[in-house]
Order: C-alpha cells, then sequence, then structure tokens
C-alpha cells in the first residue's frame, strides 16, 4: 500500500528578497500562501558572507504572522540563542560544527520555549545529527554550501533526504525534513520524493514575478 502523501511546506527565504522593501515582502508571501518565512542569518565567519541579526528578526516580527523559521549559519551560536529568540524566532536551527555542546546548544533553544533544528551541510554526515534527534523538532538539508543564494543543487544529497526519512520515521516522531539550496519547481520534486516535507526557495519565490504561481508549483509537486 502507498504511504499517503505528506503535505509539503514552503518556507520562502528572505536572503532573496528585495531589501529595500522588506516589510513590503514578507507582506506579500503571506498573502500568496507561504507556510513559514526562512531567515538566513549570516557572520562572515561561519559562513563567507554577511546577512542580518535579531534586530531586523524584530523589526519584521510586527509586519508578518507566519512561524519564523530561523537559520543561524554563526559561530559560536550558542550566545545568540536567546536574542534570535526574544526577537521573534519560532524555530531555531544550527550546525553542529557551530558549537562545542550540540546537545547543550539544542536544550537552551528548548527552554526558550522554541522549537530546535539542526541543519547537516552537504559535507556533514546523517550520523552526526541521529545522537540528538530527541531534541529536533526539524533537520535541515542543505542542498547547497552555506553562505550564498542563488547556487546550483547538489543532487547528492537526495541520498541523504532519504536516510534521513528513514531515520525519522524509525523514531515515531513529528519531525519536519526541510531542504534548502537550488530548491525550483523541478528540484522539489525529487526532493519530496526522497522525503522531504518542507522546501526553502529563495530565487525561485522572490525572484518570480507571480509569488502566488510560485509557491503553488513547488507544493503542487509533492500533492500537499
Amino acid at each position: 500500500m502507498q504511504a499517503p502523501a505528506r503535505r509539503v511546506r514552503i518556507a520562502p527565504s528572505l536572503l532573496a528578497a528585495d531589501f529595500a522593501r522588506l516589510g513590503e515582502e514578507v507582506r506579500a508571501i503571506e498573502a500568496a500562501g507561504a507556510d513559514w518565512l526562512h531567515l538566513d542569518i549570516m557572520d562572515g565567519h561561519f559562513v563567507p558572507n554577511i546577512s542580518f541579526g535579531p534586530a531586523l528578526v524584530k523589526a519584521l516580527r510586527k509586519h508578518c504572522g507566519l512561524p519564523f523559521d530561523v537559520h543561524l549559519m554563526i559561530a559560536p551560536v550558542d550566545p545568540y540563542l536567546a536574542a534570535f529568540a526574544e526577537a521573534g524566532a519560532d524555530l531555531i536551527s544550527l550546525h553542529p560544527e557551530a558549537g562545542p555542546h550540540l546537545h547543550r546548544s539544542l536544550q537552551t533553544i528548548r527552554a526558550l520555549g522554541k522549537k530546535a533544528g539542526v541543519v547537516l551541510n552537504p559535507a556533514t554526515p546523517v550520523a552526526a545529527v541521529e545522537p540528538v534527534l530527541d531534541l529536533c523538532d526539524l533537520v535541515l538539508v542543505m542542498s547547497v554550501n552555506p553562505g550564498f543564494g542563488g547556487q546550483g543543487f547538489i543532487r547528492s544529497q537526495l541520498g541523504k533526504i532519504a536516510a534521513l526519512r528513514a531515520m525519522i520515521d524509525g523514531t515515531g516522531r513529528e519531525i519536519a525534513l526541510q531542504v534548502d539550496g537550488g530548491v525550483t519547481a523541478e528540484t522539489a520534486r525529487d526532493c519530496v520524493a526522497a522525503g522531504a516535507d518542507v522546501l526553502v526557495a529563495g530565487t525561485a519565490v522572490f525572484g518570480a514575478k507571480d509569488y502566488r504561481a510560485a509557491i503553488n508549483a513547488l507544493r503542487g509537486v509533492g500533492g500537499g
């Protein structure tokens, strides 16, 4: 018997938005049917780019009712967890490489009343998240190397997505499996087939003339 199709949630990445019109942009993607807003936080140290910090997250919070999915690409990450929680993050994801004690960092996020996620870079093995799955609400597979938008999809990550889907299903827990990097209507189909249920898309949404049509194209491939 075929398993029922999972609902695919779409999380447009603010990194690809028009930074001169961020308030309008987040209202527009909410009106267009986005499920989450993905916020990439980059420090120019852990990744080779700088984006924005908690002050901007806080400023956007009053313009958008979507869950804020905050992806921290900063190191050390622990000193900033509280600031992003207070700024309005609903879910905070971090990399195993961004601090000495991943388990403790996830505990901290949960103690702040937020959902917690772990992010796996293309070269980070699935095994890195297995010991802490009981503290995860989300696992994010990077299908590009983090730090820049607009990169091409790394197809070798599809096997990682499938392995994580099997691992997550084995726990019986509701853990979202997210993919970020080079996600288009075409690559989304492969991600969903491998087991992903949350798709981060930057250029594919904010680079489109019609945000609703772009979001529907991404979601439609998963039947969600």
